[in-house]
């Protein structure tokens, strides 16, 4: 790689609240903790990380728009929006970069059904999920090999 990946993560609602919500499904680390790790890991890679949080849907399309053109690709916990954003599933339909959807749990072995199908699947290049706080690490080293190919 001769010039630096441009990578967003984006984090939807109430993943800052890692560490203290469910932590028997979520783990104990915070997402800040998560974030850290992960750009240590990453560090000997030519690749810039840049985090981006929120609880408000229209802020994440609003980043995801605004990224067009400016990034090489996305890795996206959308949380509850996963199931429910429409709106979501057309942003990234919509954008010229590639998106993988992560998923701390595996979200077709909880059991609220309502958490067993995801919106989004269908618009992105690929999901990981139930590694915990791994998934992370693993989706954004997948979407490396996906954008070198």
């Amino acid at each position: 790689m001769s010039k630096k990946l441009e990578i967003l993560v984006i984090n939807g609602p109430n993943l800052n609240m890692l560490g203290k919500r469910e932590p028997g499904i979520y783990g104990t680390r915070t997402l800040e903790e998560i974030n850290l790790d992960l750009e240590k890991k990453i560090s000997n890679k030519s690749i810039n990380l840049e985090f981006f949080q929120s609880n408000h849907e229209g802020e994440i399309l609003d980043i995801m728009h605004k990224k067009n053109n400016q990034i090489n690709g996305c890795v996206i916990n959308a949380g509850a929006l996963t199931h429910s954003s429409t709106a979501l599933h057309d942003a990234i339909k919509s954008i010229e970069y590639p998106c993988v959807e992560v998923h701390m749990s595996n979200i077709y072995s909880r059991k609220e059904t309502w958490r067993q199908k995801s919106l989004i699947a269908p618009a992105v290049i690929g999901t990981v999920q139930g590694f915990g706080e791994n998934s992370y690490e693993a989706a954004i080293n997948l979407l490396i090999l996906s954008l070198n190919d």
